[in-house]
Formats: structure tokens, sequence, C-alpha cells
């Protein structure tokens, strides 16, 4: 009999945990994230296991971003030797996402403790450090698609493609214990259909416990053309008032699929006029990334790019500049309309974006343009629900700068693609919603049983199920 417990993801989006134990394959956590919103270094050190790090044997890991990654150096520093199995694309990702999470960190951290000085409070150890993070990337074992890989005394596991970023997987663990072996499939998190620069998620047929992913479950996308031409249509009538354009991104998948759209736009005309900045240190190393995998993602877009074109991403957007260095960033304050600015990080939670929102929120010129799912407590997600106020850096800003929303360049299935996906199995597997807030899981639970009479649960943080 095997058991899992759901210790994060489970009624929330972030924060992505779930603990695996079988005599088959002993001790699994699928993922090992951080989760996002408030104050990172109240995060981090409120975050806690209710396990003995030590006494996992393996990490199966969906993809690289931060709430399915961010603590495995923290699973490290307290304990866990055991491997890390994830996709050959993923291990390369986390090299840059690992450093550069502790570096922000430890950064904040000193900051923190700077002001706890000033004001007699004694200092905060860090949880873990680079020298965790360089311990646990030596863990890392990658793996292509579709290969079979052993897992603890009785188990295997396939990973497929899940189509959210590059080397995301879907996660299959086939579980042999007694007469009656059990298959297991966790979804991470599943792409769209008509993503630009990825595959299709993987479609499989048969499974006894599918952990599905839920962030969309209650709405749908517009489509990939719809979105294109949306985002035509804002930086028209932003060139029109005189302003710029900043757009929070992911540094691992939306920010390739936005320098995506602005090439194709560029391609048209529609972008000479405007400079692009890609102000993420992380994010142009990603793109390098993607650069070198671009065979992986061989969508009917990237396949018909021209040879100069599939060179590099960079390269698609002629007007692109890359900002590197803290004077790089601070530079582009200088400009006063036709920049669009892509930084960090995507909810707002961190990053140089915050910074770009000090000197441009007041300005009703400008535009903030939002394409991807904003969790609560975050930034962003107090932005799309339209705050009047916020405070950055301790001071208090005005909210004048116009809002816009574009769906369509999620990286996630929205809920027409989570039914297509589900319905694939034959027979209907126990279903678990994970990965979602609880409004679009139980849309997306009445939908399930309304389309394929299928009964699908929805666990609290803690709860476990056997199978």
């Amino acid at each position: 009999m095997a058991t899992i417990t759901f210790l994060g993801a489970a009624q929330e989006v972030t924060g992505s945990c779930h603990l695996l134990e079988s005599p088959a394959v002993g001790r699994v956590l699928l993922d090992c994230g951080m989760h996002q919103g408030g104050d990172a270094v109240e995060r981090i050190q409120d975050e806690e296991f209710v396990f003995d790090p030590a006494t996992i044997d393996a990490v199966l890991l969906s993809h690289a971003h931060l709430d399915h990654s961010g603590m495995l150096p923290r699973l490290y520093h307290e304990g866990f030797r055991g491997d890390v199995i994830c996709n050959g694309a993923t291990a390369e990702l986390l090299h840059v996402m690992l450093h550069d999470s502790v570096g922000l960190y430890l950064r904040d951290l000193e900051r923190t403790n700077l002001r706890n000085a000033r004001r007699g409070r004694p200092a905060i150890e860090p949880v873990y450090n680079q020298d965790d993070v360089n311990g646990v990337l030596g863990l890392c074992r990658g793996y292509r698609f579709g290969e079979r890989n052993s897992l603890g005394q009785g188990g295997t596991v396939v990973f497929h493609d899940a189509g959210h970023i590059l080397g995301s997987s879907i996660i299959e663990v086939l579980i042999n214990e007694g007469d009656e072996p059990r298959t297991l499939v966790f979804s991470g998190d599943l792409g769209k259909k008509d993503s630009v620069l990825m595959n299709a998620p993987a479609k499989l047929q048969h499974a006894d416990v599918v952990l599905m992913e839920s962030t969309y479950g209650d709405r749908e996308h517009r489509g990939e053309q719809d979105s294109l031409l949306q985002l035509r249509d804002i930086l028209q009538q932003t060139w029109k008032r005189g302003g710029s354009v900043m757009i929070p991104a992911f540094a691992v998948g939306r920010t390739q699929d936005i320098l995506f759209h602005l090439g194709c736009l560029a391609q048209q005309g529609e972008l000479d006029p405007w400079e692009v900045f890609l102000d993420s240190p992380m994010a142009i190393d990603v793109t390098k990334i993607y650069d070198r995998w671009l065979d992986l993602l061989d969508g009917d877009e990237v396949r018909h790019l021209s040879d100069a074109q599939k060179t590099s991403l960079e390269t698609f957007v002629p007007t692109l500049n890359l900002a590197v260095s803290t004077e790089e960033s601070m530079a582009i304050n200088r400009i006063k309309g036709g920049a669009i600015i892509i930084a960090g990080s995507g909810m707002c939670t961190g990053g140089r974006i915050r910074h770009h929102f000090k000197q441009r929120i007041w300005d009703d010129r400008n535009t903030i343009i939002f394409t991807g799912f904003q969790a609560q407590g975050t930034l962003g997600r107090i932005l799309v629900e339209g705050v009047n106020r916020i405070k950055l850096f301790g001071e208090e800003y005005v909210v004048k700068a116009r809002i816009e929303t574009l769906g369509g360049l999620s990286a996630h299935a929205g809920q027409s693609g989570l039914i297509e996906w589900i319905g694939g199995f034959e027979p209907a597997p126990r279903t678990v919603l994970v990965h979602g807030e609880v409004r679009s899981q139980e849309a997306l639970r009445l939908k399930l049983a309304d389309k394929l009479q299928l009964q699908a649960e929805i666990p609290r943080r803690g709860e476990s199920i056997t199978f």
C-alpha cells in the first residue's frame, strides 16, 4: 500500500510538495517548492518541513520554477542526500534558478539584519546558503522524456513532456508491490496546446491515481493570436500617451514567450519605435539555455522560424537591450517614454520590476502588463485586483499606470485543456486536484462531474490518501 501526503500546493497555488511513501519506492517527494507572497525573508524563515529531510530517499521534480523547486537547498541543509530526479533541461535550469534565488535571499537577509541591528534586535541566521545550493545541485540526475528509470527497490519513474516550460514534466511512477502494480501520475504544471514555444502536454492513458494541477480550473484563456493583437493594441495606445510598458515576467518560460511575441510584432513592423529592455540577469541566462534546447521546443512557430531567427530568441527582437548590471538597469530610468521593460519577479514579490514601479507606476501614461497567474498575497495580485496605492521600499505610491492582463500568454492549461487531458485516461483514475485556489478547484470539480462523471477530490494541506 502506498500513501501520499499533501504538504504544499493543497488548496493553494504555490509551495508544491507531496510526500509519496511505499515499501517499493521508499520516501519520495514530488516537488519541493517554496511559497510565494509577503516578505521574502519572513516567508523563507517560516518554511518548515514536517518530516526529517534525512529520511527522504529521492525528490522527483516536475520543473524548475521556484514554487516547485525553491526549497531544495533547505532540504539539503537539513540532511537530505538522496537523488533529485528530473528532465535534463530542468537540471540545467536549476543551476541558474537556485543560485539566483539564494543570492536574492541572502541580500534581503543582509538588509533585514541591518534594520534589526539599528533597532537593537538580534540577527537572523540564514536557513541555507550557496554551499547548500551547490550541494543539492550535485545530487541532480537529468533524464530524457520517455526514459524509464529505477526508483527504490520496486519502482520505476518516467518523465513525459508537460508543455509548461522547458523541461517541465508529467511524472509517472509505477509501484510494484505484491501482485497488483499501481501507477501514480503527477501532472506537474500542464501547458496549453497552442503555446508558441512548447509542445502540447503528453497524453497518458492509464493511472490508478492522478494528481492534477488546477490553477486555471475556473476559466479559459484567450487564443495566442488574440493575445498578440491585444498586445499590439496596448502598445499602440501606450505609445500615443507617450508612456512606457512594464511587464513583470518569470525568468523561465514567460520571458521567452514574451520575447517571441514581441519578435512577431517586430517582423510585422509593429515594434519599430520601441526600445525593448530585458532587465533580468537570470532571464538572460535562461534565454541562452532555451536557445541550446531549441530543438526540444518543436512547436509549429519554432519550426517556421528562419535560420537567422532560430539562431537566438534574442536576435528575433532587433531593438532588444540586455541589462545585466545594476548600472544598466538604472539607466533605463532616463528613458521617459517608448520603453518596454521586462523584469522579474513575475508576481512582483521582489526583483528589479519593483524598482521600475517606483519610477513609473504613479504616471498615468504608463502601462503594466501581467501575463501570468498572480498568487494571493503577492503585489501582482493586489495590482490586478485594482488597488489604488501601494508601498514600495518603505514609501507609498499612488497607482495611476494602466493595468492590463494578457491571459492568452499563460503557460498553464485552461479549464477545457485540463478536462481534455484527464479525459484521456481509460478507465477514469482516482483524481486529486492540487496546485489551485479553492474557487478554481471547486469550479473544475463540478465540470469534471458534469462532463466526465468523474468525482475529483480536493485535499487540504496535511491530508493523506492511500492506494
